[in-house]
Formats: C-alpha cells, structure tokens, sequence
C-alpha cells in the first residue's frame, strides 16, 4: 500500500503469491535458504512490481486480457531469478556483499571510499567490478543459470 496500492491490491498480490508458492510446491521441491517471510515478502514484492510495470504501461483505453497461465510462468522464472542470485550473492566474501548492497541501494563511490577507506574513487570502482565479475561468473557457472536461460 505505500507502494501506489490499497487494500484490495495487497489482497491480490498476497492471493497470487500464495498460489504460485502453491505451484512451486506441486511442480518441484521448494527449498527456501531465508526465513518464509522473507521468501513470501520477495515474491509479494516481484508480483507488485510486475503490476505496476502493467500499469504503467497500458493505456486505459485498452482492455488487458489476462492469461494466468503465462503469468504465472513467468513470476515463477523471476522468483528463480531471484533465488539463484541470492544463492550465488551469498557466496561472495563478506566485503563484496557489503559493497555491492551498498552500490544496489544507491550509495555513492564517494561513500563506499569512506565506508570501507578506500584509496579513491578508482579503487572503489575496480572493487566494485572485481565483485559484480565474480558474482556474475558464479550466476554463469550454475546449472540453474542454464535452464532459466533456455527458458
């Protein structure tokens, strides 16, 4: 709801993510490396964004027709998205998580120099690249990657 939504929306996205927890249960073994709420939180999340993309989107003029089907397809495909980076993101050092969170939330270089005493900017930069590098080549290595991949 403080994400330009009410009530009858956070209803929905709650609905739908509890069915494709459903699917996911019935189609496979569902392994879940955080808390549940964490877990159905992400998924309430990824399905809420998804909803406003459609949104934003759209004219009003048109009449959307929903396949259900395909989008659910594909809420499950971002979720193991989702779930494959956090589980490579996981296996990161220590340092390289702390300075990728910082850069996805938007901090500054000049921050992250502060933050972790950093030569300069450059050097906070060639960290940033050595740990994005790293994280996308465990991503890339996954077995899991090739399959969402063909997808």
């Amino acid at each position: 709801m403080q994400n330009k939504g009410v009530v009858s929306d956070a209803e929905d996205v709650f609905h739908n993510a509890l069915i494709q927890l459903y699917i996911r249960l019935k189609n496979r073994e569902l392994t879940i490396k955080s808390s549940f709420e964490a877990y159905l939180f992400t998924t309430c999340k990824n399905l809420w964004r998804r909803e406003l993309n459609k949104k934003r989107v759209t004219n009003s003029n048109v009449i959307e027709l929903e396949d259900t089907e395909t989008e659910n397809a594909f809420a499950l495909l971002e979720q193991e998205q989702w779930e494959l980076y956090i589980k490579k993101f996981q296996l990161l050092s220590e340092n390289c998580r702390k300075v990728l969170t910082l850069l996805f939330n938007g901090t500054s270089y000049d921050d992250i120099v502060k933050t972790f005493s950093y030569a300069s900017k450059v050097v906070a930069r060639q960290r940033v690249f050595k740990c994005k590098t790293k994280l996308t080549k465990l991503i890339q290595e996954d077995q899991t990657f090739s399959k969402i991949k063909n997808l």
